[in-house]
């Protein structure tokens, strides 16, 4: 990958597009210590740390959430509004059709998502004011003439305004930069978030030998985890297929062979964040309206990653159910067998030893499955592992390279690395073609 970005930057375009990239991600980072006015920070992030989802996304923005700063949401509604739009062009019809309308509509559906990323902004921001805010008193009236209404509803419009420059700032990256933006600003989030949390880690133990091998430890199980995952996360099975000679006029076309790839991890780490998302959810819900109720209780002691004892085996075996049953979900999603066969037979192209049609089509769903079986195992285990392999350590680096952590960070960088070959390639073509 190192050779890759030296070989980049020897290009003017590309390079020009890797500078723009890190001027827009520093304009992130910026707006990440940019503070709320009439918010205490300590007493704010006090409050978030006993959340695990908020935990997680506070890591995943650089720290913002915890500090209460103007970029506190990060690209969080988006990329949920981006879920929902995309489960629901599965679901209504209406949606799947305009999907499938061209660029005019993935412009649509792209002007939906924003209105979806508005209405989350504010939804998400009331709550964490109303549960963390007002409610631990973290609130500062005395700058709003004593009302906390008005106090409340300037930070909603300051939080949901960041969360809107966020979303803009990863478009422009995707237009003007390399790969994909929301991406880029989820990876400089949790490196940002873990570079700081090293920092301060190195400045509270000078001199205590102990504590420096502690750390080196903990680096050396990182990169042996990212490491596997790489390797598991590029493997794929190619199904040949052979394409029959066509004569079209005087030209004959086909004659060729190919294969259809399908990776091991097809749905990357989108099963992971549903799971997570979804036994996170009511907990959040819980401790914003109903803290320190029987459900309350009931679901932190049971479904929350803090649960100890049968607790935490019970939420392990849930955890591992949804996985499994997302996994599955979005392999559908990114694989269908049934258009895959159809574009095969049209093109004159066919599996050996396999009828083109139904035969096909049941085939690849067979082949598909059992991939996604163990796309899911491997899932599963990444969700545990490093936690499992990091319980020795008191670091707070444990928050941040777990399951989602660990997984985004990964699948950013290779898909970065996909777009600079991309890049140059294309850029030898049109040297040729001149």
């Amino acid at each position: 990958m190192l050779q890759t970005i030296i070989n980049a930057f020897k290009v003017k375009e590309i390079r020009h597009k890797v500078y723009m990239m890190l001027l827009l991600l520093l304009v992130f980072r910026i707006g990440c210590f940019i503070p709320v006015p009439g918010l205490d920070r300590s007493t704010f992030e006090g409050a978030i740390s006993g959340n695990d989802f908020l935990t997680l996304m506070s890591s995943i923005t650089g720290g913002a959430l915890s500090q209460g700063t103007l970029f506190a949401l990060g690209i969080g509604p988006y990329i949920n509004a981006s879920i929902i739009m995309q489960l629901l062009c599965v679901g209504i019809p209406a949606l799947e059709r305009l999907s499938k309308q061209g660029e005019e509509g993935r412009k649509k559906i792209s002007q939906y998502t924003r209105y979806v990323t508005i209405l989350l902004a504010i939804v998400q921001s009331v709550g964490i004011i109303i549960s963390f805010a007002q409610s631990s008193g973290s609130i500062n009236t005395s700058l709003f003439f004593g009302k906390t209404w008005v106090a409340g509803v300037f930070m909603t419009i300051a939080y949901t305004s960041g969360a809107l420059i966020v979303m803009w700032l990863g478009e422009r990256i995707t237009d003007y930069g390399v790969g994909n933006g929301q991406s880029m600003i989820i990876f400089v989030g949790i490196l940002a978030t873990a570079g700081m949390q090293i920092v301060a880690k190195i400045q509270a133990i000078p001199g205590d030998v102990g504590q420096i091998w502690d750390l080196i430890a903990f680096i050396l199980v990182s990169a042996i985890i990212f490491f596997a995952i790489v390797y598991v996360d590029l493997s794929e099975r190619k199904v040949p297929v052979q394409y029959a000679k066509q004569i079209k006029g005087r030209k004959m076309y086909g004659g060729q062979s190919s294969s259809i790839p399908i990776r091991i991890s097809g749905g990357g780490v989108m099963p992971l964040i549903f799971a997570f998302s979804i036994l996170s959810f009511p907990q959040m819900i819980s401790s914003m309206f109903w803290a320190g109720s029987k459900f309350d209780i009931w679901w932190t002691n049971w479904m929350s990653a803090s649960a100890e004892g049968w607790g935490a085996v019970v939420y392990s075996l849930v955890l591992c159910v949804l996985i499994f049953a997302f996994s599955f979900f979005y392999a559908q999603m990114q694989f269908n067998p049934e258009d895959v066969s159809k574009s095969i037979q049209q093109n004159g192209g066919f599996i050996q030893g396999i009828r083109p049609g139904k035969a096909t089509e049941a085939y690849l769903k067979k082949i598909s499955n059992r991939i996604t079986l163990f796309g899911a195992i491997y899932l599963s285990l990444v969700a545990f592992i490093p936690s499992v392999a990091f319980a020795w350590a008191s670091f707070d680096l444990v928050n941040v390279f777990s399951t989602t952590g660990i997984l985004i960070v990964v699948s950013v960088a290779m898909e970065f690395e996909k777009q600079l070959q991309a890049q140059m390639m294309m850029k030898n073509y049109k040297g040729f073609l001149k």
